[in-house]
């Protein structure tokens, strides 16, 4: 079956989509829209652009739209049905805090609720200034050192609510210091 296309400016509309994705995304999308039913591809094609930016913004999901030829509601509707699929930017630090029975048990609710009240944001959003994401874990896989926390890929055992500011303030030093050292590196060669 051949597609037609009904907008008199699909070239701009195209295009306008291609710009808003990555061209191995692109590609990706183009060889599912040329199989029988590209609409079954569309899981596929949300984690590849979420895999490349990051996130599903609202762009990027009419980008995929466009470029599928679905509906907008259709592609926003599984976008944010699926836990999965993340609709907002993550922060430059993730902080996992475990849920699981033993950290359960030895306070992580209490953690989390201090990480909440510090950070002003609840599981699964972002501080304002980009830095910090929180999301709860089922666990982490060290139940001795409950409760636990994780940034990156740094475990920190045996947390108290009362660390939680001090600790964000550390995060925010090294997070600061990592930048400038990333800048610093970039930056061309000065004589």
């Amino acid at each position: 079956m051949t597609q037609t296309n009904t907008t008199d400016n699909w070239p701009q509309v195209r295009q306008a989509a291609i710009e808003q994705l990555p061209a191995q995304v692109v590609e990706f999308i183009e060889q599912c829209a040329r199989q029988p039913h590209p609409e079954s591809q569309l899981i596929s094609v949300l984690h590849k652009v979420q895999h490349h930016c990051g996130y599903l913004g609202e762009m990027q999901l009419d980008a995929v739209a466009q470029l599928l030829q679905l509906p907008h509601a259709k592609v926003a509707g599984v976008a944010s049905f699926y836990h999965y699929f993340r609709l907002t930017p993550r922060g430059k630090l993730i902080i996992r805090i475990c849920m699981g029975t033993a950290c359960y048990v030895k306070g992580s609710e209490r953690v989390a609720e201090r990480f909440k009240e510090e950070l002003g944001i609840e599981f699964g959003e972002t501080t304002t200034d980009g830095m910090f994401s929180l999301e709860p874990s089922r666990c982490l896989g060290t139940c001795g050192l409950a409760p636990v926390i994780m940034v990156e890929d740094e475990v920190y055992g045996h947390i108290t609510p009362d660390q939680i500011p001090g600790l964000i303030e550390k995060l925010m030093v090294q997070a600061q210091q990592k930048q400038a050292y990333e800048t610093d590196s970039q930056a061309p060669n000065r004589k």
